[in-house]
């Protein structure tokens, strides 16, 4: 007797059909299992293109910017400099100039330096743009951008002085260390990134924030009253860019604290990606597969060693001045600033003063019928009108120096009077640093003078701001006389400058 779901089937004439097996029919796809824990595959390539990013930014901010300041009419000249350096070592090229002053710049052709300027700066935005857009790198790509970045770094001098351009140089060459020596892949699959340097980006994160922190402690009394911010966030600063990329800059070793399951939303899930790469890879070490072992996994392992020993050895210096109660900041103690110490805003500035260039055409400067038109700069405050700035995380190298030396006396900055005599004859390369030149089309000035002024923000919805005005600005009184070409002859010589010529 047939059973009754048998029979019901017959009388629909379907015939009964065999249960399809999991391999012939359709099946819903299994979950993708997790990334799991520990692992840094993602994370060495957020890495590199952050750093890649960078170093990018600094390449680019030098091709800009370089000629104008250290090239060969540049307002201080890096040919000079070396020269200087050289002279002061007996006039060789040996050992000592190269330790004081590391950079390739020794060995290239100085005749003309702007074009040597210009490839390193090129160069290095080639190979950080292949790097940032595919991803990939290896020990040698990394070292190139190290290298080209220190050896503009060290001719730099005092446009290149601060604590970002030690910080990305130490970063770098962490990056060097986090790639394979040879293979240009996202995912060399027997060059894991070694614990070690994950370590080193560790440590490079806490000794910034401890120094930064120190410094304060040991510095401004209003870091301690926790009055401080109410000056120091008065323009958003990693929005604003007025400390060039240095904030994005921080952001990058901290990414070496994430593993692959933290950045994994970072990446595509599709087959035969990335993401699913390392879940294989995961998967393999899961089930107690390892890598081959090859003769060059066993020489990187000495390497990473080696290298982690280094580290430990230069940053004796840094925890002892860390531990310091007379903590110096952003400093280097070896030429090649592999480890450093860092501390921003050991102390905070109340007031904002700022340099204002003037020119007059008048015969006489102190004749009080003359007319003083103003200079605009490309970021910094001048024009009660214009916005702030944001540019981030670009930097104008002048704009930030011309801030610091309104501390100080323009005997302490002498490039300020090389800047006034180049405008003095309307030099292109000068003025491409300026926003605004109120004598363009016209002759140039016969005097330039700098005046002094306080700088502070309207308030939102007072009487300034309603006018337009985003600045309120009080003279302090000159900066520096009123100069014209001629009487900077002297001046020049003295300085071996090169003088500049009336265009």
């Amino acid at each position: 007797m047939a059973a009754p779901g048998e029979t019901l089937r017959k009388r629909r004439g379907v015939e009964a059909a065999p249960r399809p097996s999991p391999a012939e029919g359709d099946q819903a796809t299994p979950a993708r299992p997790p990334l799991r824990p520990g692992t840094f595959w993602l994370s060495r390539i957020v890495l590199l293109r952050c750093i890649a990013l960078l170093y990018f930014v600094a390449f680019l901010v030098a091709y800009h910017q370089n000629k104008q300041l250290i090239g060969e009419k540049g307002l201080l000249p890096c040919k000079l400099y070396l020269q200087n350096v050289k002279r002061y070592f007996k006039g060789k090229i040996n050992l000592d100039s190269l330790t004081y002053a590391p950079t390739i710049i020794w060995f290239l052709d100085w005749s003309d330096m702007d074009s040597n300027l210009d490839c390193l700066a090129g160069l290095g935005l080639g190979v950080s743009a292949y790097v940032l857009v595919t991803g990939c790198a290896n020990m040698i790509l990394m070292a190139i951008l190290w290298i080209l970045y220190l050896s503009l770094v060290n001719v730099g001098q005092i446009w290149y002085s601060f604590g970002w351009e030690s910080q990305l140089l130490e970063t770098g060459v962490l990056g060097i260390f986090l790639c394979p020596l040879w293979t240009l892949s996202r995912l060399p699959n027997y060059t894991p990134p070694s614990q070690i340097v994950i370590w080193g980006f560790r440590w490079l994160i806490f000794r910034i924030m401890l120094g930064a922190g120190l410094i304060k402690i040991r510095g401004d009394r209003c870091w301690r009253e926790l009055t401080c911010m109410d000056y120091h966030y008065e323009v958003v600063l990693i929005i604003s860019g007025n400390l060039s990329f240095l904030n994005w800059l921080t952001i990058v070793p901290s990414i070496a604290c994430f593993d692959d399951t933290c950045l994994g939303f970072l990446f595509s899930s599709k087959e035969g990606c990335v993401k699913d790469q390392v879940l294989k890879i995961q998967a393999k070490q899961a089930a107690g597969q390892r890598l081959p072992l090859r003769y060059g996994c066993c020489v990187r392992k000495v390497v990473n060693v080696s290298f982690g020993l280094l580290i430990t050895y230069l940053s004796i210096p840094v925890v002892l001045n860390l531990l310091n109660s007379r903590q110096v900041m952003n400093t280097s103690f070896n030429p090649l600033r592999i480890v450093n110490t860092y501390g921003a805003f050991g102390s905070i500035t109340k007031e904002r003063t700022e340099i204002i260039f003037q020119g007059t055409s008048s015969l006489d400067p102190n004749d009080p019928m003359a007319v003083w038109e103003e200079y605009e700069f490309k970021c910094k405050p001048g024009d009660l009108k214009r916005r702030p700035c944001l540019i981030t995380p670009y930097h104008y190298r002048l704009d930030w120096l011309m801030w610091f030396a309104a501390f100080q006396t323009y005997e302490q900055n002498e490039w300020i009077i090389h800047l006034a005599g180049k405008l003095l004859a309307s030099e292109e390369a000068a003025l491409s640093l300026i926003a605004f030149n109120p004598f363009e089309g016209k002759a140039p000035p016969r005097w330039i003078r700098g005046e002094h002024f306080k700088y502070k923000f309207s308030r939102p919805g007072g009487k300034h701001a309603s006018e337009g005005k985003w600045w309120i600005r009080k003279r302090i009184g000159p900066y520096f006389p009123p100069v014209n070409l001629q009487g900077l002859q002297k001046f020049y010589e003295a300085r071996d400058w090169p003088y500049p010529k009336q265009n």
